[in-house]
């Protein structure tokens, strides 16, 4: 019986490390392709195309005093023609709205708008006399989550296309113009982009502006650079180019706005909120048999702020495990489905075995290697290929990933910065990885108990 679970868990591990690899590859040739495009087809070429659809910026903020109005500041100086920036005080017990109302010269205004998808009742409408399109909604507080004050700005928007970005993100001042371009090519298909989210602990930001990046004193943000650049580089764009990306990123994304009002924009019943809404459009335009692209950006354009202290980082990851089992237990019935395509048949299946079950496979491996070894019923050729395929291939692929960033983006310009991440990308592995996994066991275990809890 011991040696047939040894067998088990070694067959899986190679199984999810190949995954790995082949999505590995396969995004190395989408980036590279990419990059080529941005010689010809930049940022300021787009802008002078003067066919570039507004966009209307959505932000929910809940408690964000201390950094709202610097936020607000920086995206109001992003480089794009047209847009307007939308900010949902979500009932904070702060002084969000006060704050806001003396930075931006905010009046009351009388505006009318349709509530197509349900959501709490908005107080009062908020229009900056310096900034006529800054606009601040004071809604009730309802509990659920980023959902409802997004739902809100969804309905309250008057663009086509919409962008959902968190208070604390800080958006690079030509983001919309690289996120936007594939609209610009098939308007008719596109339903949503997203793009590359990066560490800002140890950057140096003055006024919401990124003028440094950098890498933190400790090791812990460094170590989620190390796993941001695995995620989006490894995972993300190489899921897009088959068209079954299942997840853009809550801090960033531009989505266009009536198929989302479709399918009736974010649920409130999921602290998945950002992926659940993705894979119900994928649903949705598959079932109608439409022609359709959902796309990711292999661009540094949104930075944000990580945990940096392991009660924090332990809570985001329970959070995140408990929202993707949400998600694929809602929609279960895609699974192996061949009419919903590579969704079905390729990426759900894997977000199952890899991305929700591995953390109770690999902490299970760890348990059973261990009591193995002390019971004498192992052979060490086991244990060797056991800690080959899920510590050193975990080396390997997060040094893949930095590599790749050096050699394509190369957004770490100091060679300090190279040599650390590259350090973090080996040392990671080693106890990081570990609790990481732990956490998201427990997010599993939550989630089993139906614990709906942000």
């Amino acid at each position: 019986m011991m040696t047939y679970l040894q067998m088990s868990i070694l067959i899986y591990f190679f199984v999810v490390n190949g995954l790995y690899l082949l999505l590995f590859f396969f995004s190395c040739a989408v980036i590279i392709h990419y990059r080529s495009i941005l010689r010809f087809r930049g940022p300021s070429e787009i802008l002078k195309a003067r066919v570039t659809p507004p966009i209307s910026i959505l932000v929910p903020a809940y408690n964000e005093e201390k950094g709202i109005v610097s936020s607000v500041r920086a995206l109001l100086g992003l480089n794009y023609p047209q847009y307007e920036v939308i900010v949902i005080n979500d009932g904070s017990q702060d002084n969000t709205l006060g704050v806001l109302e003396k930075a931006f010269s905010l009046r009351r205004t009388a505006h009318v708008y349709h509530r197509e998808i349900p959501t709490a009742t908005v107080k009062v409408v908020y229009r900056s006399r310096v900034y006529p399109n800054l606009w601040v909604l004071d809604k009730e507080k309802e509990n659920g989550g980023k959902s409802d004050p997004l739902n809100v700005g969804v309905n309250f928007s008057q663009y086509p296309l919409f962008c959902a970005v968190d208070a604390d993100s800080i958006l690079e001042k030509d983001a919309l113009v690289r996120v936007v371009r594939p609209y610009m090519d098939r308007f008719q298909e596109v339903v949503a982009v997203g793009g590359i989210v990066r560490v800002a602990n140890g950057c140096r930001i003055t006024n919401g502006i990124v003028e440094e990046v950098g890498l933190a004193k400790g090791w812990l943000p460094n170590f989620q650079v190390v796993e941001y650049l695995r995620a989006f580089l490894s995972g993300r764009v190489a899921w897009a180019a088959r068209n079954a990306l299942l997840v853009i990123s809550g801090a960033f994304g531009v989505f266009k706005k009536q198929p989302v009002k479709d399918i009736g924009g974010y649920s409130t019943e999921t602290v998945g909120e950002d992926m659940e809404m993705v894979v119900r459009l994928h649903r949705r335009l598959r079932k109608q048999k439409r022609s359709y692209r959902i796309h990711f950006i292999p661009d540094p354009v949104c930075w944000t702020e990580v945990p940096h202290k392991w009660g924090i980082l332990g809570r985001q990851r329970n959070r995140w495990q408990r929202g993707l089992g949400q998600v694929l237990y809602r929609n279960i019935s895609m699974f192996a489905n061949p009419k919903y395509g590579s969704i079905g048949m390729l990426a759900m299946p894997y977000f199952l075995m890899v991305e929700l079950l591995s953390p109770a496979v690999e902490l299970f491996g760890y348990t059973l290697f261990g009591i193995a070894i002390y019971l004498g019923a192992v052979y060490w050729e086991a244990v060797v290929t056991f800690l080959i395929l899920a510590v050193w291939m975990g080396i390997f692929l997060s040094l893949l990933a930095v590599l790749l960033e050096e050699f394509t983006l190369h957004r770490y310009p100091r060679v300090r910065s190279l040599l650390k991440l590259l350090f973090c990308a080996v040392l990671e592995n080693f106890g990081y990885r570990q609790m990481t996994a732990f956490f998201r066991l427990k997010g599993l275990y939550d989630f089993a108990r139906k614990q709906n809890v942000w």
